[in-house]
C-alpha cells in the first residue's frame, strides 16, 4: 500500500509536469511551422491540459482497468465543476462571455445528455466510443471556427503566455513529455489498482476520486491563474472544454478496446451527480445575465455560486461514502 501511494504521488508529479513539457513543445512546433498564435491557445493549450486524463484513459485500457477510466472521466467533470470552478469562483467572480452561452454551455448540456443516453443501457460499446469521438471531432471543428471570429475571445487568448521555442529544443520538449506522460500514467495506473485491491474497493471509486482529483490539478492551476489575470471568459471556456474532452474522448476511449459492461451506480449516482452539477453551472450562468454588475451581455457568476458548487462537490463524496 505505501509503495501504491507513494507511485501514485509521484506519478501525478511526473504526468502534471510532463504535460506541461507536452504542451510547451506541441504549440513551439505549431508557432514554428507558422501557425497562428491565437489559433494554438485555442486548440493545443486549451486541449493540453486533458492530455492528463487521456493518457491514463487509454493506459487504464490497455491495461483492463476500464472502470477506472470511466471513473476518471466522470469524477473530473464534476472535480472541474464542483472543485476548480467552485474555488475560481471564490477566489475571482467570473463575467461568462456571450458566446459561452449561446455555443459552449449549451454543447456542453447536449453531449451530457447525448452520452447518458448512449450509457442508458449499462454498456459502453465500440459503436458508442467511435460516436463520441466522431462528435468530439466536429464540435471542436465548429467551435475553433467560431471562437477565432470572436473579438473579446481573440484578444483575451492572445493576451494568454505561449511558450517559444528554437525547432530542436521543441521536438525535444515534445517527444520528452509524451514519453514522460506515458511512463508517469502507467504509474499513476498501477498504483491506483494496487489501492483499489488494497482497500477493497472498486477501480470506479479510485478513477471518481484519486485519479480524478489528481488529473485535474491542471486545470485547476490553468482557470485560477486565467481568472487572476482577468481572462474569467477563458477560465470557463477552459472547464467546459476539459468537461466536453472528457465525455467524448477521455470516457469513449475504454469502449474502443472492449465492450465495457457499467455497474449500476455509474448512471444512477456518479453520472446523476455529473449532470446536477452542469446543470447548476448553467442556471447559475444564464441567472447571472440579469445581475446589474456584469456587462451588456455577459452574466456574472459570484462567490456564492462558488460556495454552492463546493459544498455540492463535498456533498458527492460523502454520498460516494455512503454507498461504497
Amino acid at each position: 500500500m505505501l509503495i501504491a501511494a507513494a507511485t501514485i504521488l509521484v506519478g501525478f508529479i511526473v504526468l502534471i509536469w510532463s504535460a506541461d513539457l507536452f504542451v510547451a513543445g506541441a504549440a513551439s512546433i505549431a508557432e514554428n511551422m507558422g501557425m497562428s498564435p491565437i489559433i494554438i491557445g485555442l486548440t493545443i493549450v486549451s486541449l493540453g491540459t486533458s492530455a492528463p486524463e487521456i493518457l491514463v484513459s487509454i493506459t487504464a485500457a490497455l491495461s483492463g482497468a476500464g472502470e477506472l477510466a470511466i471513473g476518471n472521466a466522470i469524477g473530473s467533470n464534476i472535480a472541474n465543476i464542483g472543485l476548480v470552478l467552485g474555488v475560481t469562483v471564490l477566489v475571482a467572480p467570473l463575467m461568462v462571455h456571450p458566446s459561452c452561452m449561446r455555443v459552449e454551455l449549451p454543447t456542453l448540456l447536449i453531449v451530457t445528455l447525448g452520452a447518458g443516453i448512449l450509457l442508458i443501457d449499462g454498456r459502453l460499446s465500440m459503436l458508442d466510443g467511435s460516436l463520441m469521438l466522431a462528435a468530439l471531432g466536429f464540435i471542436l471543428f465548429q467551435m475553433v471556427r467560431s471562437q477565432s471570429r470572436d473579438e473579446t475571445l481573440l484578444e483575451e487568448a492572445g493576451e494568454e503566455p505561449l511558450p517559444h521555442l528554437r525547432p530542436l529544443r521543441a521536438w525535444l520538449t515534445f517527444f520528452v513529455g509524451l514519453a514522460m506522460l506515458i511512463a508517469s500514467s502507467r504509474m499513476l495506473v498501477w498504483g491506483a489498482a494496487e489501492i483499489a485491491v488494497g482497500l477493497g474497493v472498486s477501480q470506479l471509486i479510485i478513477g471518481l476520486t484519486i485519479v480524478a482529483v489528481g488529473t485535474s490539478l491542471p486545470e485547476l492551476a490553468a482557470t485560477i491563474a486565467s481568472a487572476l489575470r482577468g481572462h474569467t471568459e477563458i477560465a470557463v471556456g477552459n472547464v467546459i472544454g476539459s468537461n466536453l474532452f472528457n465525455l467524448l474522448a477521455v470516457m469513449a476511449i475504454p469502449g474502443l478496446f472492449k465492450t465495457m459492461v457499467l455497474t449500476p451506480h455509474v448512471l444512477d449516482r456518479d453520472y446523476a451527480a455529473m449532470s446536477i452539477a452542469t446543470l447548476m453551472l448553467a442556471a447559475a450562468i444564464y441567472i447571472g445575465r440579469s445581475r446589474k454588475v456584469a456587462p451588456a451581455g455577459h452574466s456574472y457568476v459570484g462567490r456564492s455560486m462558488g460556495v454552492l458548487l463546493v459544498s455540492f462537490y463535498c456533498l458527492y463524496y460523502y454520498w460516494l461514502y455512503v454507498t461504497i
